[in-house]
């Protein structure tokens, strides 16, 4: 199990002792995105202009629309790489199936190459036969 960390984070001016499993750094990043957002939001005037509850619940919103468009993205790329292994494995056994094939008709004109040259000698012996 991971060392719990406590670290002290700044969010829109205060001081905030953050803990979890994550490290320092990830908890500073995430302080980081909410002041960010805090700051985005703070330079719009209809949003300044909001009561602080409403711009609370306006910044909550904002992160959890973040939130479901990020997770919806990874959909799509888990999507996506599902549909690429699946294409992978199906190009892998068509190489197979092809190497095999490949295989065989190599095996196939060797047999015919050894039968024309029996047949050739054949047919010298019987040309020299006529001759005589």
């Amino acid at each position: 199990m991971s060392v719990k960390t406590d670290t002290e984070v700044i969010i829109g001016g205060k001081v905030f002792t953050l803990s979890g499993y994550e490290s320092e750094e990830y908890l500073q990043k995430v302080a980081s995105y909410i002041n960010n957002k805090m700051a985005e939001y703070g330079k719009v005037d209809s949003f300044r202009r909001q009561p602080l509850d409403t711009q609370s619940v306006l910044l909550q919103l904002n992160i959890a629309d973040d939130y479901f468009k990020a997770k919806k993205q990874i959909d799509l790329l888990e999507e996506d790489i599902a549909g690429k292994e699946k294409e992978l494995y199906n190009l892998k056994h068509e190489l197979i199936a092809s190497q095999i094939k490949l295989e065989n008709t190599e095996k196939n004109l060797k047999s015919l190459q050894n039968e024309l040259n029996e047949n050739a000698k054949k047919i010298i012996r019987l040309e020299t036969q006529l001759k005589k």
